[in-house]
C-alpha cells in the first residue's frame, strides 16, 4: 500500500496538467482569501461607522423622535456585525460535521443573519420613504391621521417580514463534506427561478418605483412652496421690483433643476 501511495504521488507531481490544476487551486484560494479580508474591513467600518450613529441617538434620546431613522442604522449595524462576523470566521479553515456544523452553516456561514437585516434595511427605507412623502405631500392628513403606532408597526415589520423571508430559505442550506453551500440545493430549476423572478421584482423594481414616485412628488411640492413663499416674502418689503426679480429668480432654478 506505501508503494501505491508513493507511485500516485510520484505521478501527481510528474504529470503536468495536475501541477497547473494545483497552481490555478493556489491562486483561487489566495484570491479568495484577500477577498474576505477585504469584506472583513468593509464590513467593522460600517459596524463602526453605524455604532456611533446608534449610540449617539440613544445619548441624545432621538431614536423616540425618528425610530424609523434609529432602526435603519440598527439594521445597518446588525447587517455591518454579522457580515464581519462571518467573514472572520470563513478566513479559516472549517470542517463541519454534525448538528453544531449544521446550525453553524444554517445561522452564520450561509449569511441567513446578514441577509435578514439586510432585507429588513431595505424594507425600511421603503417606510422612510413613504413617510417623508405624507408628511409633506399629505401634511395635513399626516398630522391629524398619521398616528406614532404606524411607525412603530413599520419598524416591527421590517424586521419580522426580512426573518421570515430568510428563514424560508434555510432548506436550500446543507453541508457537503465538511462545507456550507447556501441557497443551492433547490426542489426544482422552476422554485429557483420564481424565487428570483419574486426577490428582483420586490427588492428591486418595486423599490425604485416607490422611490422616483415619493421624492418626485415631493419635489413638486417643494418647489411648488418655494415659488409661493418666495414672492410672498418679498412683497412685504413693499419692493414690488425686488419681489419680480426674486420670483423669476426662483422660477430660473427651479428650471435648471
Amino acid at each position: 500500500m506505501a508503494s501505491t501511495v508513493h507511485d500516485s504521488a510520484v505521478q501527481e507531481v510528474t504529470t503536468e496538467p495536475s501541477t497547473d490544476h494545483l497552481t490555478t487551486g493556489s491562486r483561487t484560494g489566495t484570491s479568495s482569501f484577500y477577498f474576505q479580508c477585504f469584506i472583513v474591513v468593509i464590513a467593522f467600518m460600517g459596524m463602526a461607522t453605524n455604532g456611533v450613529i446608534v449610540y449617539a441617538m440613544v445619548a441624545a434620546k432621538e431614536h423616540k423622535k425618528h425610530p424609523l431613522i434609529f432602526n435603519q442604522n440598527l439594521l445597518d449595524f446588525v447587517y455591518g456585525a454579522t457580515m464581519a462576523t462571518t467573514s472572520s470566521i470563513k478566513l479559516g479553515p472549517i470542517y463541519l460535521s454534525g448538528t453544531s456544523g449544521h446550525w453553524l452553516c444554517l445561522l452564520l456561514l450561509n449569511d441567513s443573519i446578514a441577509w435578514a437585516a439586510f432585507l429588513g434595511s431595505l424594507i425600511n427605507l421603503q417606510a422612510i420613504t413613504v413617510e417623508r412623502y405624507v408628511k409633506i405631500v399629505h401634511a395635513v392628513w399626516a398630522k391629524n391621521k398619521l398616528r406614532r403606532w404606524v411607525i412603530y408597526v413599520a419598524v416591527a415589520f421590517s424586521w419580522i417580514s426580512a426573518s421570515i423571508i430568510s428563514a424560508a430559505q434555510s432548506h436550500t442550506t446543507r453541508v457537503v463534506d465538511g462545507h456550507c453551500y447556501p441557497m443551492f440545493f433547490w426542489k426544482s430549476q422552476d422554485a429557483r427561478k420564481a424565487f428570483g423572478v419574486w426577490y428582483f421584482m420586490s427588492f428591486y423594481v418595486i423599490i425604485l418605483l416607490i422611490f422616483i414616485f415619493c421624492y418626485g412628488r415631493i419635489l413638486v411640492v417643494l418647489r411648488h412652496q418655494a415659488s409661493v413663499m418666495g414672492p410672498a416674502n418679498h412683497g412685504s418689503t413693499g419692493s414690488s421690483n425686488a419681489h419680480s426679480q426674486q420670483s423669476n429668480k426662483i422660477h430660473s432654478l427651479v428650471g435648471d433643476h
